[in-house]
């Protein structure tokens, strides 16, 4: 169960939950009022006892056309009311309904009605419309405190596309062929060009970059990055479409297939038990003196984020080993209780299970969990060495001749070659066709990259200004730009509920924006990866140059156990719940105390998510893995692996592995359960000196020589594909001669009248010197 919530597809949390606007403000006849208040909006005299949900089709269709027509008023007050009775509707007209399920079930057919009408595009040309308010966004400009009552039409809005966007995506089994149709539609509509030339998501990057820039601070910030993450995932697609699309990438360009799916990998992996520190040990040893002889039942820890309850396959059935390795036990992936989290996981021990068949047994793999790879870059440097030793000279990057080598180099190579990682240099997405043109196939990541290009850095710099906000690390600064717009209230709180419910809230909006935006960068990272490797280099190096790097370690510089275990969240204000049944009493008590996870899956998401950019920026560069070095990155991501989750300590101990042999002797000496934790869990790279740091003295720490090689070879990419006025040193040249004499000249409509005269002076009056063109230059 852990691991299917916790697979990185996009779909950790529910499609109508608390973020919707509707935390500390919903009533169950605001929306409706609002929707039934409308003149245009009235049933005829025979239907006016009816309700929504007992309306035929074509008169709903009706009631929505109406609906169209209001939003083109010029009356801004209406033009309200008739987007909040449209946001009624897409919310499931839950004032009718007797159960969440049957708001869900309203709320996806009327939010396929409302797309099936054109809805969006009405909506789209009011966002527009406010976007470019410039009125609206110099009087927030002045303001001393902005609250929810300066951006009440934008939220209404994004709130409706937020829902159509999320509605449509989610794919369910009773879902008609005209409902696919409209899925498929859709996404095409929001991937291609047609708001203004730009995707959809391109108008949401401006936002974002408008209100980071102080020109819009009545921006919700919160929805727009919600919508922007769903939009993303949307159009280009989540984990399981990118790992198919990866399959046939490979399988176009006649490459092997992949040794395994990462995601199932992922998924049937287990946690270790957490890390003890070594004051952790002392109180634990003292603990057992004081109990004596007396207490020889053992203590049982409960496996808080583990999926199944079966022994650490970490552990050492000989307690003789724990004396002996007692000096590295300061940071062994295993340990013993962890004191702060004593009064959660020790409990006494828990009655015997019931007996259950033997099929329903959960059996685990073992071995190892990855198939070991090798860069063909470390074959051509095997047999470099091989070749300077047993014959005294090279072949350059010829992996083929083995002339003169001893047979166990021919079966090393042969083993290096069965496990070497087949690479498309350039990506998928780029080819040169006979012409010397480029070929770029139009997917949803190309169209999205093509926009952003020009406002690249931009873009990323407002994303990390937002994250560096919404950090629970950040300290809260006058100069810094304010993400809590859309959650202050026009009137501060003087009770202290009020107080506590806005605290949460406050909490909560932070948590929202971090997820959404980890998502986003990380969405971004793969499929632009996938698309063309420089367009992943280039995003990556924007991310390295605005400091994402010391930004994520600040992140993870917490608590990150109570980061994890945080309850920002009410169940009852959820919504469908709050919107069905009745709402109880809330007292100081009841909010204190939160709901019943024990572990909020938000920011567990959130963090992997950063984690996992942070093991993009840095793979296979140098001077960015020393960057970890320099900013003593290994006691934060040491404390991260106490959270005992197998997905999160696989890229904790992943970033661990790239630093081990720049750290030194002593710290792999004092860490040795920590360097088996990653030879256990981490893929094996053939002919990777991780573990010993033989060849740290051959590669110098050279910053701006490595960043700056990286930046040209992009340049000259970006150069190549998307310059109309390129330079003429990067332009194709075409030298095929049926090629060059079958091109059509576009020729001026009096040419014809006029080409005697033209042949006369440009060909015939002109001397050609026939014999050098015989000579040689």
């Amino acid at each position: 169960e852990v691991n299917q919530r916790q697979e990185v597809n996009q779909k950790q949390e529910p499609s109508f939950s608390i973020w919707l606007s509707l935390y500390s403000t919903v009533s169950k006849s605001h929306l409706f009022l609002a929707l039934h208040d409308l003149p245009l909006f009235s049933p005829p005299p025979q239907a006016r006892s009816r309700r929504w949900i007992e309306l035929p089709a074509e008169e709903q269709r009706a009631y929505v056309m109406r609906l169209l027509d209001a939003l083109e008023v010029t009356d801004r007050d209406k033009r309200l009311k008739v987007s909040r009775a449209i946001l009624y509707l897409a919310q499931g007209a839950f004032d009718e309904c007797d159960s969440e399920a049957d708001v869900l079930r309203w709320s996806r057919h009327n939010v396929f009605l409302l797309y099936d009408m054109g809805i969006f595009t009405a909506l789209l040309e009011l966002l527009s419309m406010e976007i470019d308010n410039n009125q609206a966004c110099s009087s927030a400009v002045r303001k001393p405190a902005i609250s929810l009552a300066d951006s009440t039409e934008l939220r209404v809005l994004l709130s409706i596309m937020y829902l159509m966007v999320e509605t449509i995506r989610v794919r369910t089994e009773d879902d008609g062929p005209e409902w696919k149709a409209a899925r498929e539609a859709f996404r095409n509509e929001l991937a291609s060009p047609l708001y203004n030339g730009e995707p959809f998501a391109l108008l949401l990057f401006t936002m974002v970059t408008k209100f980071c820039s102080m020109n819009a601070p009545h921006f919700p910030m919160k929805k727009v990055l919600l919508l922007l993450w769903k939009t993303t995932l949307f159009t280009l697609g989540g984990f399981e479409e990118l790992q198919e699309m990866k399959v046939r990438r490979r399988e176009q360009l006649d490459l092997p297939p992949l040794p395994e799916d990462s995601i199932r990998v992922v998924r049937a992996m287990r946690a270790a038990s957490p890390p003890a520190t070594a004051m952790e040990l002392i109180e634990q040893q003292q603990q057992q003196q004081k109990r004596g002889r007396r207490s020889r039942r053992p203590l049982v820890k409960q496996d808080s984020l583990d999926t199944y309850n079966e022994r650490d396959p970490f552990k050492n059935d000989d307690a003789r080993d724990e004396e002996e390795d007692g000096e590295d036990a300061d940071s062994g992936i295993e340990g013993e209780v962890d004191p702060l989290d004593r009064d959660v996981i020790i409990q006494p021990p828990p009655p015997p299970p019931p007996l259950r068949p033997p099929t329903e047994r959960i059996s685990f793999p073992k071995g190892l969990p990855w198939a070991p790879k090798v860069r063909e870059k470390d074959i051509e440097h095997f047999l470099e060495t091989s070749r300077n030793k047993f014959i005294g000279f090279t072949l350059g990057s010829d992996v083929e001749t083995l002339v003169g080598l001893p047979r166990p180099i021919h079966e090393s190579v042969k083993t290096l070659k069965q496990v070497c990682v087949c690479v498309c240099v350039g990506g998928g997405g780029y080819r040169t066709s006979v012409r010397g043109k480029c070929e770029v196939e139009d997917t949803p990541a190309e169209t999205l990259y093509l926009g952003m290009l020009p406002n690249l850095s931009q873009f990323v710099i407002a994303l990390l200004k937002l994250l560096l906000a919404a950090a629970p690390t950040s300290k809260a600064k006058t100069d810094s730009i304010n993400i809590l717009a859309d959650v202050l209230p026009e009137e501060m709180p003087i009770t202290v509920l009020q107080s506590m419910k806005l605290g949460i809230d406050v909490n909560r909006h932070k948590e929202i924006i971090v997820k959404a935006i980890s998502a986003l960068l990380l969405l971004l990272l793969k499929h632009f990866k996938l698309n063309h490797i420089y367009q992943f280099e280039i995003v990556s190096q924007h991310l390295v140059f605005a400091n994402c790097i010391p930004l994520i370690l600040k992140f993870f510089n917490q608590n990150i156990m109570s980061y994890i275990s945080a309850k920002n969240s009410i169940c009852v204000l959820d919504f469908p719940h709050c919107a069905v049944h009745e709402m109880p009493e809330l007292t100081a008590e009841s909010l204190e105390a939160g709901d019943n996870n024990q572990f909020c899956w938000r920011n567990l998401f959130s963090c992997i998510n950063l984690l996992r950019v942070l093991n993009k920026l840095t793979k296979w560069k140098h001077s960015r893995t020393m960057m970890l070095v320099v900013f003593k990155s290994a006691p934060i991501l040491k404390r991260a692996l106490k959270v005992k989750q197998a997905m999160m300590q696989l890229y904790v101990l992943k970033l661990l592995k790239i630093q081990t042999k720049y750290l030194g002797r002593q710290w792999r000496k004092s860490n040795m359960k920590t360097m088996s934790a990653i030879y256990q869990k981490v893929r094996h790279r053939l002919n990777d000196d991780w573990a010993y740091g033989n060849d740290i003295d051959a590669r110098p720490w050279d910053f701006q020589a490595e960043e700056c090689a990286l930046r040209e070879n992009i340049e000259r990419f970006n150069s190549r594909r998307y310059d109309k006025n390129r330079n003429g040193d990067f332009a194709p040249v075409d030298n095929c001669l049926q090629s060059v004499l079958g091109q059509r000249v576009e020729l001026p409509e009096d040419f014809h009248y006029s080409y005697e005269m033209w042949l006369e002076r440009e060909v015939f009056s002109q001397p050609i010197q026939w014999e050098g063109l015989l000579q040689g230059p």
